[in-house]
């Protein structure tokens, strides 16, 4: 036990904690986004999905805590690495210089994800907890109803991301957060010893080919509902629905 709790406090320990955390975390980003792209079928499908999810309460609670375990880990030992780092060369190279073989990506890996993480935060308040002050929608998410009574998971998607400053905030959020995937798997391959000189490029290319596809993937959601229309339709007919039956529950107050 006393070498395991070394272990981990070394820097390889460290790293391999970022690499396995990186790795849970890049299975629910893709898991997510599959989930999400549903958005792109009939309204049923998703609010199904999404209504499963709400009511297994089993599965859904120790999956939250997992993965807030998980961040925490992540964030963690990407902090402390960095610190350590620091520590080491407390006085940088004489004006600074880019290292030559550094992208942007790895530059900017630390910010990049104080920024991830500040855009999940937002994600969350925005279609997980519903907060008013943050959707920017003309509806109220809490009036978007499905005829059994249900939360309209598919028009509260398209109400938020009818607000085009919200859709461009998700953009560049998913733009950040793919960026730092792009180096965030090829350093999670390296640390868990899969890179070596014959595949290792293979994988790098893997890993960005990746964060596009991610990013192209969550990004056409925001985009084809503020630029292309997409599902206002719908959204119309369910606002109307909610104000039909606010105005019939008020004459029978009356």
């Amino acid at each position: 036990m006393k070498n395991v709790c070394k272990f981990f406090r070394s820097s390889l320990g460290k790293k391999y904690v970022m690499a396995v955390t990186g790795t849970v975390l890049v299975l629910f980003v893709i898991g997510h986004m599959v989930g999400n792209l549903q958005i792109f079928l009939p309204p049923e499908a998703i609010n199904r999905y999404a209504h499963f999810l709400q009511s297994a309460v089993e599965l859904l609670w120790p999956v939250r805590l997992i993965m807030l375990t998980t961040i925490g880990l992540h964030i963690w030992s990407a902090t402390t690495l960095w610190t350590e780092n620091k520590a080491a060369r407390p006085i940088g190279y004489y004006g600074n210089p880019t290292p030559l073989a550094a992208s942007l990506a790895s530059r900017t890996m630390l910010m990049g994800g104080l920024i991830v993480a500040a855009f999940v935060v937002y994600h969350l308040l925005h279609y997980t907890v519903k907060l008013e002050a943050v959707n920017g929608a003309t509806v109220r998410f809490a009036d978007l109803k499905t005829p059994e009574g249900l939360p309209d998971v598919y028009a509260i998607i398209i109400a938020g991301f009818s607000v085009w400053y919200v859709s461009l905030f998700y953009v560049v959020g998913v733009g950040a957060l793919c960026l730092h995937l792009s180096h965030g798997v090829q350093a999670m391959f390296q640390s868990l010893g899969f890179k070596n000189h014959v595949y290792g490029p293979c994988l790098n290319q893997a890993a960005k080919a990746l964060a596009v596809a991610l990013f192209l993937g969550y990004a056409s959601i925001p985009t084809s509902v503020a630029v292309f229309g997409h599902g206002k339709a719908y959204l119309q007919e369910v606002v109307q629905k909610a104000a039909a039956t606010k105005a019939t529950a008020g004459e029978v107050k009356h």
